[in-house]
């Protein structure tokens, strides 16, 4: 018999049993612990059809809970500023309008349940502080004011970030029609034999693991394309690739190389190898970046060379 599971909902899975439940609803959501102590006391958590009224209640496996982030009172106040110099990332191209910025790997985009300051978002307030009245305009969440799209964190590279509600609306819409181009450089575990190729299959949450994304069929739709630029036998097999971006899902690159058995470099959370190969974080960096200006309707291309810390562990491989 299939249960029927309502809307923002999830059945808890086995690595989240024993856990309590402001904890799940927090490492879900991405919400600070104090805001789902406070969803939780405005009767907004719901396990199984019925209201929590504890946030130290424990979660059991199959149970279904489910949660309404428009019932949390008094939503807490966007981020605060950085202090200057505090988060150190590039600027590659900044018109009144908009910035194309360059992160380093390290740096969490924006706010969440475990990162509350020190994100590009902080230090984008101290260098822009008008981005933060974007929310109060209907452009986006008061976490991610001018974030139209993200990297994760230990991948480095180009992002654009709005700066008026102009901006952030037609870069949302270029991302949503896949307009923006979005190339990545990156070296993935093992040989691909195919010299081209694209991968699609839908990302969804892990049904084992909810902090993972994975292949699912309830997942959403996830394209990427993929090019061979080199290949290398020592010190291990890998395979250097540009990709394309087609879809921007959750960890859709670590996750789809991952699903043809060529999990990115150094990617140890999607069993990429970092021992033999000494790289000190997944091998992903964003190189080239292009969209339509919301304003002129040119096109804005922006690029970016691979950090030194991933030419050093390009630089130990060979062909053998």
């Amino acid at each position: 018999m299939t249960r029927s599971v309502p809307p923002a909902a999830v059945e808890i899975p086995e690595a989240l049993a024993g856990e309590r439940v402001d904890r799940v609803v927090a490492l879900l959501t991405g919400r600070a612990r104090s805001e789902v102590t406070r969803l939780i006391a405005s009767r907004g958590v719901r396990i199984g059809g019925a209201v929590v009224d504890s946030s130290s209640r424990r979660v059991r496996v199959g149970e279904v809970l489910d949660y309404d982030l428009e019932s949390l009172p008094g939503e807490a106040a966007g981020p605060g500023p950085a202090m200057a110099g505090e988060v150190a990332f590039g600027v590659v191209y900044e018109d009144p309008d908009l910035l194309v910025v360059d992160k380093p790997a390290g740096i969490v985009v924006h706010p969440d349940a475990a990162h509350r300051s020190g994100t590009l978002v902080n230090g984008l307030l101290e260098r822009y502080p008008e981005i933060a009245g974007l929310p109060d305009q209907g452009c986006g969440e008061p976490d991610r004011p001018g974030i139209v799209h993200r990297l994760d964190k230990d991948t480095s590279g180009l992002l654009v970030v709005a700066r008026t509600p102009l901006a952030f609306r037609s870069l949302s819409e270029q991302l949503a029609g896949h307009l923006v181009e979005r190339v990545y450089h990156c070296m993935a575990t093992g040989r691909v034999e195919s010299d081209s190729g694209t991968v699609d299959a839908p990302v969804g949450r892990s049904a084992r693991d909810p902090t993972r994304m994975a292949v699912a069929k309830t997942g959403r739709a996830a394209r990427t394309h993929y090019e061979v630029t080199d290949r290398f036998t020592v010190p291990l097999p890998a395979t250097e690739l540009v990709l394309r971006l087609e879809t921007g899902r959750t960890h859709q690159i670590r996750v789809h190389l991952a699903a043809i058995g060529h999990p990115v470099l150094g990617d140890v959370r999607y069993k990429g190898d970092r021992r033999r190969s000494g790289c000190p974080r997944p091998f992903l960096h964003a190189t080239r970046l292009s969209f339509a200006h919301p304003s002129t309707g040119e096109v804005v291309v922006a690029e970016s060379a691979l950090p030194a810390e991933l030419v050093e562990v390009r630089a130990r491989f060979s062909r053998g």
